[in-house]
Parts: C-alpha cells; sequence; structure tokens
C-alpha cells in the first residue's frame, strides 16, 4: 500500500499550522511541474493553472472580468506570501475565510481534477465540502481553474473587512460580477465569505439585480432577506450579529462601487 502524503506549491499554509513543531509527514513539493503554472484563454474562457501564484495572476493581462479576483490576490497575506502562495493552494485549505473562493464563485469557476485514472471538472460550489473539506479523492490532483467566458460585457469587485487595512484574516468579505448590457444589468452572481462555513452565492440578490440600471442606487437593492444562505458565528474576530450587519454594509457598498 502506498504510504499518504501531502501535495504543496507554496506551503503557505502549510509551514505556519505547523511552526515549532518538526514536520514528520512525507511531502510531495509540485511547485515546478510547468505544466500546472500559468493563465491562458481558450474556446470558452481562460485556464489558470493550479500552481499560479497570486502575484501572477494580479500581474496578468486579464479584462474587467477578473479585477474582483486580482482585488482579493492583493489580499492574500503580504507580497512575499502572494509570491508563493497558488490560486489551487487557497482552494484545498478550503478556510472558510479563504479571501479566492468568493470571487471565483462569482466568476462561476469550475475545478479540473486529474488522477492517474481519468479527469473531471466540477464546480467550485462543489469542490469545498466543509470546513477543510473538500470533493478531492484519494489520488486526485486540482491541475487548473476554469473561467467561462460571459455572454456580456462584465464587471467585477471584490471588498474585505478585517480588523486592520493588510494582513489579517476576513470578518467578512464579498464579491460581485455583473455582466452588463444598454446601462443595464443583465445577469448578476454574488458570492460572501467568512459568514458561512463555506463561502455562499446569494441567488435571490441576483436576482434582485438582474434587470436593474447600472448606476450609484444598485447597492439599495440589498435586503436582509437576500443573506438568508448565510450563517454566521462567534469567535475571536467577530460576533455572528456584527458579521450580519457588516456583510449587508459590505454589498451595498461593493455594488455601488462597481456601478460607477
Amino acid at each position: 500500500m502506498t504510504k499518504p502524503f501531502t501535495v504543496l506549491a507554496g506551503g503557505t499554509d502549510f509551514y505556519p499550522a505547523r511552526v515549532g513543531q518538526t514536520v514528520t509527514e512525507d511531502v510531495l513539493d509540485i511547485a515546478g511541474i510547468a505544466d500546472l503554472r500559468g493563465i491562458s484563454a481558450t474556446s470558452g474562457g481562460w485556464r489558470l493553472g493550479a500552481t499560479t501564484t497570486w502575484s501572477e495572476l494580479v500581474e496578468a493581462d486579464l479584462p474587467a472580468l477578473f479585477d474582483g479576483l486580482k482585488q482579493a490576490g492583493r489580499e492574500v497575506g503580504g507580497r512575499q506570501i502572494q509570491n508563493a502562495g497558488t490560486l489551487a493552494g487557497n482552494l484545498c485549505n478550503a478556510s472558510p475565510a479563504a479571501d479566492g473562493v468568493p470571487p471565483l464563485l462569482a466568476l462561476d469557476a469550475e475545478i479540473e481534477i486529474a488522477s492517474r485514472a481519468a479527469r473531471r471538472r466540477l464546480p467550485l460550489s462543489q469542490f469545498i465540502t466543509g470546513v477543510r473539506q473538500t470533493a478531492l479523492k484519494p489520488g486526485e490532483l486540482v491541475v487548473a481553474i476554469h473561467v467561462p467566458r460571459p455572454r456580456h460585457d462584465a464587471r467585477a469587485a471584490f471588498l474585505k473587512l478585517g480588523a486592520r487595512r493588510y494582513l489579517v484574516i476576513s470578518i467578512a468579505m464579498a464579491s460581485v460580477v455583473l455582466e452588463v448590457a444598454d446601462g443595464t444589468v443583465v445577469a448578476a452572481r454574488v458570492a460572501v465569505g467568512a459568514c458561512s462555513p463555506v463561502a455562499q452565492r446569494l441567488p435571490a440578490l441576483e436576482q434582485a439585480l438582474a434587470g436593474a440600471p447600472l448606476d450609484g442606487r444598485l447597492g439599495d437593492r440589498v435586503d436582509r432577506a437576500h443573506l438568508a444562505p448565510l450563517s454566521p458565528i462567534d469567535d475571536v474576530r467577530g460576533s455572528a450579529g456584527y458579521r450580519s450587519e457588516a456583510v449587508l454594509v459590505l454589498l451595498r457598498r461593493l455594488l455601488q462601487a462597481v456601478a460607477t
């Protein structure tokens, strides 16, 4: 029987969790596999290699559709972390406060998974199944993230609340992608993180935004009822009640900013 091992690329979650401890498990570092790195356009959208770093993503020449993901990338730790931490690592770590998850949910991202036997794709909404839990099976590896091309011009944004401006775990965060035609929101995708075990889309809010004029009053359409998929908790960073209030304000500010 093959002995289990830990797969890592940047190691920015793996090693900090073991400070002061001896690493006893076997580790397979995949950072040097060229096929797992880089960003490329495809016939249906874009392919983001699993070990692409956040710095590479932020510096890539990508359309406004990716602005929210880039804004999140600038919030992933400090510059040293962004230079080493990878897109897939942020997903596979499956933290409720992972900065990359809400913008990728809003992008309708799919996760490409490979094993020796086959390849498969899963929507990101099905890939992360719980706190520190994913749908990966033994012998499987995330090899890429796929983002579909929208049908209309799109704009995106990300906003995060923490105890300070930088180098902080989120209290709440939100990301939005709006598809726009003739000054009207044709389609909206909104996702919230750090307010439930797994980041959640807000379908009722998305429906409320569809058909709305793209103006500074877009944020006024956010209602408390739209937050029903969320289940915030009390922890050292904030109470459940504070998170509920904070995410309401975040969403209104985010929509106002992306609409103007």
